[in-house]
């Protein structure tokens, strides 16, 4: 590893203060479901959460969706507040715009965080997976990412509101944990001196065989002595819920991932999230660290890259990219 790894699983209950009443789910006695939350969390699990008081709902939509009809007594903090600009989409947040986001949304130290993504597609579990590792960054250890999302919350039979809770604002302020971030330089460092741990690449395949890249990136190819393994390969196909705790563990079983030093990347920190969230918060791994900025990042300094494609190979790959621009 390259730091000591001190964070842990957050499998604590708690509560949200929201003017609320269950629709879907009535008959699941609220002792059961508080004693049983955890890092990923059913509709089911939730209806009893909302009226407490300690509870906060982040749903991490747009503007505009979260205005059509969110999860009862959610807030808006959109996924782009959590992110870079655009050419280092993974650059991680300045502590005081962190500070200033979750002070707004009623979050502090003991507050439950559940973060609602839209559940439209597997990639927006890597939205939420990113804003609950950000979350967990920041100090806060009480957190649960909604499976399947506001969809699935609709699906299952759970209602949606339109109005805006007022929340108190807190005093909540944002400091990263060095521990669970993994940087170019620490890496650079670690893979020159041949001690990197475990890099994991979580995009699909042709990404990591240097066929793909997402614009921001200058080079094709993934990270040295990189392993791959897809997101995707956390969900069945079409679906938006991760598969069972038991495939999920025999999926890490597997790929040699269970318990040693690893760290996640992907393009901009997006993917890799779903990785880091299954190995560390459902796999249990405490050795396993998060890349923020990622493959973007990396290209873009003067580091070595395997699967990188001949110049010829390149410019013809990228005028492939260009046609279908």
């Amino acid at each position: 590893m390259l730091k000591k790894i001190t964070f842990s699983a957050a499998l604590l209950a708690g509560g949200f203060a929201a003017s609320f009443s269950p629709v879907a789910f009535a008959d699941a006695p609220a002792a059961q479901a508080t004693a049983s939350v955890g890092p990923l969390l059913k509709p089911a699990g939730l209806t009893p959460l909302l009226g407490q008081a300690d509870v906060r709902v982040l749903d991490i939509r747009s503007e505009k969706d979260y205005a059509a009809g969110h999860i009862p007594g959610a807030i808006n903090t959109p996924y782009a507040a959590y992110r870079g600009p655009a050419d280092n989409a993974g650059a991680l947040v300045a502590e005081s715009k962190l500070t200033e986001l979750l002070r707004k949304a009623g979050i502090d130290t003991n507050t439950r965080v559940v973060v609602a993504h839209a559940g439209a597609n597997s990639t927006d579990f890597g939205a939420a997976a990113r804003v609950y590792w950000t979350l967990k960054a920041g100090g806060l250890t009480r957190l649960s990412v909604l499976d399947g999302g506001t969809l699935g919350w609709k699906a299952a039979g759970g209602a949606l509101d339109t109005a805006t809770p007022k929340v108190a604002a807190t005093q909540f302020t944002y400091r990263y944990n060095q521990d669970m971030i993994a940087s170019t330089e620490e890496l650079a460092a670690a893979v020159k001196a041949g001690k990197a741990p475990l890099l994991l690449d979580a995009r699909p395949e042709p990404f990591f065989k240097g066929e793909q890249r997402v614009d921001a990136a200058a080079r094709y190819g993934t990270l040295p002595g990189a392993q791959v393994l897809d997101n995707a390969s956390f969900f069945n196909a079409g679906e938006t819920t991760l598969k069972p705790t038991g495939q999920l563990l025999e999926l890490v079983k597997q790929n040699n991932l269970d318990g040693q030093p690893t760290v996640s990347f992907c393009n901009t920190g997006h993917w890799a999230a779903t990785n880091w969230f299954v190995l560390s918060e459902i796999a249990g791994n405490k050795q396993v660290q998060l890349y923020p900025e990622s493959v973007v990042e990396w290209s873009k300094a003067d580091l070595p890259m395997d699967n990188q494609p001949s110049r010829v190979t390149a410019l013809m790959q990228d005028a492939k990219r260009s046609l279908k621009k």
